[in-house]
């Protein structure tokens, strides 16, 4: 029997029972030793399939970061599938929102956002080993800290990207199935007043709040939201001041940004930067950059998009795509490089980051046949590379 026959056969029960096993093991932010255990069960059943697999400790933390490969004996570009594998929720949430199954839903933590993806993405790429060595190399990377911005995996990301042809994200899928093919790129403003402190009842007049300049910055920044163009500005914290009777001399405060092109991001942060204080004797101590870069909708997008409705014609659905979402995803590194990227690949259900987070159980089956399709696809066809 063909691989490609075999995972025509593979029923939903047995992809549950799958997604079942990664969630039973709970993979909060910076848990290195639970990231570890769900790392040897992903390294175990990746090497079971015949993959190569490295673990490659990241930050001092030495979170694992999981490296599994198809190899190729033709030196071609890779084709390159992200996957996170930490999730938001804390330990034990797994006991409030208990493994269940209720009307065609799988209910879990991280079942949508998104181990499910992450085991598809698997499955399809050792089904696709198992049918033969592939014409250009397939890798799927595993990664441990996305929902804290990648930081400790970006380097290893790029690095990866650098030599893919194309790169295919995870992430679940967006309502009614559909993938993403744009997303903002997302930013900070770090911002601190520093001004001169004294007593708010007897030296009132000699005191410069850096409270009261920093009131001045937020209005100044979130005016500089622009709904038109996609950018838009969230003080999302401050902090300042020591005490009620004190005229404050340090005030500080967290932005985020989000844009749709990296030249109205480069635009964003000069105007930030040329901030001057309203207040006379505060000074202001500004930093701002990017976490992750725009991922812009170019012509090569939309020409692995169109492959991709093809294969998903083949599979037995109509693949459609949502428009640009302000959520980022690892796959604004692939994108920055000018690597074909798609998104929102995985399994369909709703609820990330909830305590109803849930999968749709009946179309397991085709969301995994249609990722083998398109690895199958992209793995032996150069057209694009």
């Amino acid at each position: 029997m063909s691989s490609a026959s075999a995972i025509n056969d593979i029923k939903a029960d047995q992809i549950v029972a799958g997604i079942r096993e990664w969630v039973a093991l709970e993979t909060p932010p910076h848990d290195v030793k639970r990231l570890t255990e769900f790392s040897e069960l992903a390294t175990h059943q990746a090497k079971q399939a015949g993959l190569t697999v490295d673990t490659i400790p990241v930050g001092d933390s030495k979170q694992p970061l999981v490296r599994i490969r198809a190899p190729s004996d033709n030196n071609e570009k890779s084709v390159l599938v992200l996957a996170h594998y930490d999730t938001v929720h804390p330990v034990g949430t797994v006991e409030r929102n208990k493994l269940r199954i209720e009307s065609d839903k799988m209910y879990g933590p991280g079942t949508y956002d998104m181990k499910a993806g992450g085991y598809l993405a698997l499955q399809a790429m050792a089904a696709l080993f198992k049918e033969h060595q592939p014409a250009r190399p397939v890798e799927l990377l595993l990664v441990p800290d996305e929902e804290s911005g990648s930081r400790l995996s970006r380097e290893n990301i790029e690095a990866l990207a650098r030599n893919a042809a194309f790169a295919l994200v995870a992430e679940p899928a967006r309502a009614g199935g559909e993938c993403v093919t744009s997303r903002k790129g997302t930013g900070y403003i770090s911002m601190t007043a520093i001004g001169v402190p004294s007593h708010a009842g007897t030296d009132h007049a000699k005191g410069r709040s850096a409270i009261r300049e920093l009131a001045h910055q937020v209005l100044a920044l979130e005016a500089m939201t622009n709904y038109t163009e996609g950018t838009t500005l969230s003080v999302g914290r401050i902090e300042g001041g020591t005490n009620r009777n004190v005229v404050p001399e340090r005030a500080s405060l967290i932005t985020d940004f989000r844009v749709v092109t990296k030249a109205h991001g480069e635009r964003l942060m000069a105007a930030v930067r040329a901030l001057t204080p309203v207040t006379d004797g505060v000074r202001l101590e500004i930093e701002a950059d990017f976490n992750r870069p725009p991922f812009e909708r170019s012509k090569q997008v939309q020409a692995l998009f169109e492959r991709a409705q093809r294969v998903a014609r083949v599979t037995g659905f109509d693949l459609g795509e949502v428009p640009l979402t302000g959520g980022g995803s690892d796959g604004n590194f692939t994108a920055a490089f000018d690597v074909p990227t798609l998104d929102g690949l995985g399994a369909e259900g709703d609820g990330a980051h909830t305590l109803h987070e849930h999968i749709v159980v009946s179309t397991l089956p085709l969301r995994l046949r249609f990722l083998h399709g398109l690895l199958r696809d992209l793995a032996w066809d150069k057209a694009l590379a």
